[in-house]
């Protein structure tokens, strides 16, 4: 089968950090022998807009940028029908990708991440013709399936991410530590995470248009140094205000670590509270710094968390799982009627 797909974001180099999760995603389905083609920004002129914040941040930040935003898309369109000249599917990633991938007139499936959603919310209308005429859409987690429901989508699968799974557990640092991984902005509840961890040891990993604002900030680091964090990490936080799936949680899961994490989204698929972490009201600092502190104070209880958070990524967020649902969502898609 060949597979063309298309992203506006997709790692620029080894160490880009930039839609690594869908690089992750592609290289797993090529060594199970699906034959993929990539179409992203390197591949056509994006004006500016694509890297840095992404898309949505960036016209955020810079609106006079909105204007570029049509002749990318033309762009984008030219070089999505070269690529999907004689392939059998094309994999829209997010949903611009996915009014793209209908000016190649080739099945497509579409992928919802959640910013995306945020977008369609906007522009309902054009958010639903793309998703009736896409075979299928594929989401991360349930909220985001019901999302992609509402707002029109024939049929909605949810294909969690793989995480790679560590064979270890490693042992926590002395005094213990918080630990956060992700994009330093709003949405992703690091300030609340800064004020709740006063007192504490917090360590960050990220980088974002908050970082003045977060001055233990590390920037952005290789995966193999952020693996190394987890195995000390005593607690990891994720205190998003909205999550699509939750990649940093999910890999903390793996490496044994218990996780506080704020009570939205995909965030919900992965910690069941009370089990396999704690959940809080998002955006609530009270609530955050007593769960951080609870888990902090019980070293037997992180333990229990911990062991069966990973336990729960093994059975259920596994690459394998994720490489035979997607490779069948693919031969569904192809053999469905439009």
């Amino acid at each position: 089968m060949k597979v063309v797909v298309l992203t506006t974001s997709y790692p620029r180099s080894p160490g880009d950090a930039a839609g690594r999760f869908v690089a992750d995603g592609v290289e797993q389905l090529r060594a199970r022998g699906v034959q993929i083609d990539v179409v992203s920004p390197a591949d056509f002129r994006h004006f500016g807009i694509a890297y840095g914040s992404g898309v949505v941040g960036n016209l955020r930040r810079r609106p006079w940028l909105g204007a570029a935003v049509p002749p990318m898309l033309v762009s984008f369109a030219r070089a999505a029908r070269r690529a999907a000249r004689g392939a059998d599917l094309v994999h829209a990633h997010w949903l611009p990708s996915g009014a793209v991938a209908l000016a190649t007139g080739r099945p497509f499936v579409v992928q919802l991440w959640g910013t995306d959603v945020e977008l369609a919310r906007r522009a309902p209308r054009l958010a639903r013709a793309v998703l009736r005429r896409a075979r299928l859409v594929i989401s991360p987690s349930t909220a985001l399936a019901e999302e992609g429901r509402r707002l029109g989508a024939r049929e909605v699968r949810v294909i969690p991410n793989g995480v790679d799974f560590p064979d270890e557990v490693g042992e926590e640092a002395d005094p213990p530590e918080v630990l956060y991984a992700g994009r330093l902005s709003r949405e992703k509840g690091v300030l609340e995470l800064v004020e709740a961890a006063a007192g504490l040891r917090l360590v960050v990993a990220g980088d974002g248009p908050l970082r003045a604002r977060v001055p233990q900030a590390r920037g952005f680091i290789p995966h193999a140094e952020l693996e190394a964090l987890y195995a000390r990490a005593a607690v990891v936080a994720c205190p998003s205000h909205r999550e699509g799936f939750g990649v940093a949680c999910a890999e903390a899961m793996a490496h044994g670590r218990p996780v506080v994490a704020s009570e939205v989204g995909g965030l919900r698929d992965l910690v069941v509270d009370g089990e396999t972490g704690l959940l809080v009201p998002p955006r609530d600092v009270s609530a955050l710094r007593e769960a951080l502190q609870r888990l902090l104070a019980d070293r037997e209880l992180r333990r229990r968390l911990g062991a069966a958070g990973r336990e729960r990524i093994q059975a259920h967020f596994s690459w394998q799982r994720f490489g035979a649902e997607t490779i069948q969502a693919y031969e569904d898609a192809v053999g469905s009627k439009p």
